[in-house]
């Protein structure tokens, strides 16, 4: 007969109580509980990362006069007006820009070019953002050029802030004031920039019809203008040209005193009043002669 097999008591083999866990073990003793931390090697980087970082760096310091060429070229060619009437609503619309952010910005990239031909002993050092360069759009650029790199002193050969450039630019008026350029008779545009009282006057042209010490007053189709003689800006005609012109902006002030008149001639007086050219086409002198015809206007060209 076979016998069943045999039934040895097994007894387990000697071996470490498992580790409670960690939270139990910090509750328990905190000053016991021992952490690994696996090393992680830093790995330098090439000089191929090392020229990338630098690329995407200069990049992101220079996006603001990318954006103002971007925007200088979407103006210049008019992509905007298969969805809008103006730039400045395809901005707004667009962009979510103020009426005076997209001109700063490309007010902003004129300058940083300047500064990025005219300053190489600095080529590391240029402007990051549109507000460190604002108080140099008026300056002359050699002028902007040597304020930069003051500035970039004053600030211990870093980036300095826009107040630094301001506090310069500041100093430098006070020391040499900038005589008016301008003449009476001459043929100039307006330059809003940060004026308020020149919104939607951008663009329009007139005669210089006083001279002050720093302004002078712009006589328009629709107005007399005295502004700052930095919202000006001359279109250097001949004097001949200017006597023209003179005589153009009379013709269209008469036409605008015309109370009744019909909107139509709004329409003319505005594009017009925003031509600064010293001819007129064919059909647009036609176009006024009868214009002033409807209304008994008599104009005789002076010599």
């Amino acid at each position: 007969m076979n016998k069943p097999p045999s039934r040895k008591k097994v007894t387990p083999a000697a071996s470490t109580p498992p580790k409670p866990p960690l939270d139990q073990q910090v509750q328990d003793n905190p000053g016991s509980v021992t952490i690994d931390v696996a090393a992680l090697e830093v790995r330098e980087l090439t000089s191929e990362e090392q020229r990338d970082r630098l690329h995407l760096e200069r990049k992101v310091e220079r996006a603001f006069y990318e954006a103002g060429k971007a925007l200088m070229e979407l103006r210049d060619r008019r992509l905007y007006r298969s969805t809008h009437k103006t730039f400045e609503e395809y901005c707004r619309d667009r962009f979510g820009y103020s009426r005076r952010q997209p001109y700063l910005l490309m007010d902003a990239a004129v300058v940083f070019e300047n500064l990025k031909q005219k300053c190489d002993p600095m080529d590391h050092i240029l402007p990051t953002s549109e507000r460190q360069v604002r108080p140099l759009i008026q300056l002359e650029a050699q002028e902007q050029q040597q304020v930069w790199q003051q500035a970039v002193e004053v600030a211990g050969n870093k980036i300095p802030s826009g107040r630094i450039v301001q506090d310069i630019v500041d100093r430098i008026r006070e020391r040499t004031p900038i005589p008016n350029p301008y003449r009476k008779g001459e043929i100039c545009i307006l330059v809003p920039k940060d004026n308020p009282d020149l919104r939607g006057k951008g663009g329009y042209w007139g005669v210089v019809t006083h001279v002050g010490e720093y302004s002078c007053t712009l006589q328009t189709w629709d107005g007399d203008y005295t502004v700052k003689i930095e919202h000006l800006k001359s279109l250097e005609l001949l004097d001949e040209d200017c006597l023209f012109m003179q005589q153009l902006c009379m013709r269209l002030r008469q036409l605008n005193a015309v109370a009744s008149r019909d909107p139509s001639v709004d329409w003319l007086l505005q594009g017009l009043g925003k031509q600064a050219k010293p001819y007129l086409s064919s059909l647009q002198a036609k176009l006024l002669v009868a214009v002033e015809k409807e209304y008994k206007i008599e104009w005789k060209q002076k010599k």
